[in-house]
């Protein structure tokens, strides 16, 4: 490890240790620091064009904001957010405009989440408290380089957004960032590469060249084991490359990212059979102390697998992080809420009924809304948490699931979504059943899988593959499905076609333990777990 990344290391844990402290220090003071933090965005947005013309008030008690904003989505701020890019200025909150971040929602195009300075002020105060305690908690990760992931965009979406790329070190003030730079092992201008597939090949080089990695961030465990498979499928250009320090046929695309050169790498890859063993990555990341990733809900499964491939690190779970912004983070060993960072507010899952934090009991189950320093005011997202026991007076939580569709690895697929793809299939004499989203399907990964039925002479292995190209051509119009495909999480989709395939769904439903009565055919479904032998026979085929 070189002199610039022990600096690094050194001057950052220096750094970030009074958010840590100052994280802890306010714990039994829950309801004044959320009321301050409503109290300065208050102030902000009553600064601003939209808050004058909104009437808000500065001096509001939460009581008073609770009755005259209403909930809101993003389709609220649609209109407003399209005006700010246009003219250049900040019309939401009275602080500017750093850049905007895309995302999707799961009925919707591209969202355009504005980072204000306000904004990133607000995630510098998770981001170090988090830092702090990753140091505190795992020292060995101190002596390594890390990497945290990117948040890349589809190929054909970078000429629009050569100004927008966003790390997850970008969330931190411009000081602890200089510092955080210098400990990375592989550098943010990757993401300028021409296209995603370029951009993973450079990542999977510059992890495979350094031997010091000491921690790897990732937020789906799929895109962590796309990274290994990956370096499996490429590993005869991966020797070439770091033989010869030279990207080869891809130095076009790479937009004049240097190249990285790792002899020993290239030795280890060629010996290498491609299988994918802990024994390999132990000797090719001797140093490597923790693996963060995603690990609930239908992330289980993949977050597993993926550990037992790098059983020499320690494991970290992520909180409920959003581009629009953060819930909850890991801290010892915990997921408090950050509430240091936004306003918050809890719809109960059941009755709806609106609860401060302050509020919220242990064993409830809430949904979370978010004020923010990007503009957003009682921004509901669409996750559903359990409360658990407190961190001092601050909620702790667990992560269940999204409460408006499928999430199998953040493409953020609605039942809406999949009504829509349904309804423009050309299915002649078919009828669809549903959409699944199976977490083994094709070659045992993600995937969706169309259930259809049809007569017993129907013409099946010419229509199971027109309406997989349909279903596939469909989904990608959603932003983060497309990314996901770019990436490897997810395959292309499939469809099965079989006579009586309503009564084989229903069959299923009920050995998944629905009751009779409740049963019903859903645009779309998750089945977690094994894929009923009727439907494996058909995606192996």
């Amino acid at each position: 490890m070189g002199v610039g990344t022990t600096l690094g290391h050194q001057l950052l844990k220096l750094l970030v240790a009074p958010g840590r402290r100052r994280f802890e220090q306010h714990l039994g003071e829950l309801e004044s620091v959320q009321r301050a933090r409503l109290a300065r965005w208050l102030s902000a947005a009553s600064r601003s064009p939209e808050g004058q013309r909104r009437n808000m008030r500065a001096d509001w008690s939460w009581e008073e904001f609770v009755r005259q904003v209403p909930i809101s989505t993003y389709k609220d701020y649609a209109d407003v957010i399209t005006a700010q890019r246009e003219r250049k200025q900040s019309l939401l909150i009275d602080s500017p405009v750093m850049r905007y971040q895309p995302t999707s929602g799961s009925t919707s195009g591209v969202k355009w989440v504005p980072y204000t300075k306000m904004f990133l002020d607000e995630l510098d105060q998770v981001i170090t408290a988090w830092v702090g305690d990753l140091y505190r908690q795992f020292p060995g990760q101190g002596h390594g380089t890390h990497y945290w992931s990117l948040s890349w965009i589809p190929t054909e979406m970078r000429s629009q957004t050569a100004g927008d790329i966003n790390d997850d070190m970008k969330m931190l003030s411009w000081g602890k960032r200089l510092l955080a730079y210098l400990t990375q092992a592989a550098p943010q201008d990757i993401a300028l590469a021409e296209t995603s597939d370029d951009s993973l090949f450079a990542t999977i080089a510059y992890l495979a060249a350094d031997q010091h990695l000491g921690f790897i961030s990732v937020w789906s465990p799929t895109f962590g084991l796309g990274l290994l498979e990956q370096m499996s499928v490429w590993r005869t250009e991966l020797v070439n490359v770091l033989g010869s320090g030279h990207w080869g046929a891809r130095t076009p695309r790479m937009a004049g990212l240097p190249c990285p050169q790792s002899p020993r790498a290239a030795h280890l890859l060629m010996k290498w059979d491609g299988q994918l063993q802990a024994q390999f990555f132990e000797q090719l990341w001797p140093q490597l102390a923790v693996l963060s990733a995603w690990d609930t809900a239908a992330a289980a499964p993949w977050a597993r697998k993926l550990k037992n491939f790098l059983p020499h690190a320690s494991f970290q779970g992520k909180g409920l992080w959003a581009t629009e912004g953060v819930v909850t983070f890991p801290f010892d060993g915990r997921y408090p809420l950050a509430y240091l960072s936004h306003f918050y507010e809890f719809a109960d899952a059941v009755d709806g009924k609106i609860f401060a934090p302050w509020q919220l009991r242990e064993g409830q189950d809430v949904i979370p809304i978010m004020t923010t320093g990007s503009g957003f005011a009682r921004y509901q997202m669409a996750d559903v948490i359990r409360v658990e026991k407190p961190l001092g007076q601050v909620p702790c939580f667990t992560f269940l699931g999204r409460n408006d569709g499928v999430d199998l690895v953040g493409e953020k697929t609605s039942a809406t979504t999949a009504q829509m793809v349904q309804d423009q299939l050309h299915l002649a004499d078919a009828m669809p059943v549903t959409l699944l989203a199976l977490d083994e399907a094709r070659n045992r990964t993600p995937g969706y899988v169309l259930l259809v039925e049809c007569s017993a002479d129907a013409p099946r292995e010419a229509m199971q593959r027109a309406l997989a190209d349909q279903v596939e051509k469909a989904l990608q119009s959603n932003f983060h499905y497309k990314l996901a495909r770019e990436l490897g999480q997810l395959q292309h989709a499939a469809c099965v076609a079989l006579p009586h395939m309503r009564a084989i769904y229903l069959d299923q439903c009920r050995e998944r333990g629905m009751i009779e009565g409740n049963i019903k055919i859903e645009p779309l479904r998750h089945w977690r777990g094994e894929v009923p032998a009727v439907l494996r026979q058909s995606l192996d085929s």
